[in-house]
């Protein structure tokens, strides 16, 4: 029932007229065992600041296939909000069940931004379009993790998949950069760029403290860098 809600609902027209603050959505996408977690925790702790008082300025909303979820565990212990779903892939087959819990979110906690981890078989543009078919969103934009290791024998396997999870994405995360030299790594990134022209490509290193320059770099707007 919440798809109805859309653009064209009262309650759309509503939180318009009133002048309702609208979430900032994030959608994480990137294979399993690339870095996800590791890099949403610290992306979560940067957008929260110091201000610790405002514990639902950022809400993650994970997603996973099967019955158990650990992610969320270690989430939680770190004091931010989780909401976790099962069954089937946020893309395709609980796209309805998506909708329903981001619209949940932001009437319940009001935040100012949401972090979606889609699974690493989810196509994240597609999540996008499902979410702002039916929810009034501040802005939304697509973040994808790379595994620098992994990369090459990854996209040999199925260059086409890795192709839509990342043409869309505005900030390509290369991560685990320690783990292949320097040479490999801008091999990598050279890589990634024929897949995307245009998103920030950003190496990282997520098991370890990614500084605070880093993360105005990926959130700076178009333009603002270029005084």
């Amino acid at each position: 029932m919440w798809e109805e809600a859309g653009r064209g609902s009262a309650l759309w027209q509503t939180r318009r007229k009133v002048g309702v603050e609208m979430m900032k959505m994030i959608i994480l996408g990137g294979f399993l065992g690339a870095g996800k977690t590791s890099l949403m925790l610290q992306m979560a702790r940067y957008l929260v600041g110091e201000e610790q008082e405002t514990a639902a300025k950022v809400v993650i909303l994970e997603n996973e296939i099967g019955e158990v979820s650990i992610d969320d565990k270690i989430l939680a212990g770190r004091g931010f909000e989780v909401s976790t779903m099962f069954s089937g892939c946020v893309c395709c087959t609980t796209a309805g069940e998506l909708v329903s819990n981001v619209y949940r979110i932001q009437e319940t906690f009001h935040p100012e931004w949401l972090i979606l981890e889609a699974t690493g078989v989810a196509y994240p543009l597609r999540i996008k379009e499902n979410i702002e078919r039916s929810v009034r969103l501040k802005s939304g934009r697509i973040f994808c993790v790379a595994d620098a290791g992994r990369w090459f024998r990854l996209r040999k396997a199925m260059e086409a998949f890795m192709r839509d999870q990342l043409d869309q994405a505005d900030v390509i995360f290369i991560n685990k950069m320690d783990d292949v030299d320097e040479e490999t790594l801008k091999q990598v990134e050279e890589s990634v760029r024929d897949f995307n022209r245009t998103g920030k490509c950003i190496p990282v290193s997520a098991i370890h403290p990614i500084e605070d320059a880093v993360w105005r770099q990926v959130f700076e707007e178009p333009g603002e860098g270029d005084a």
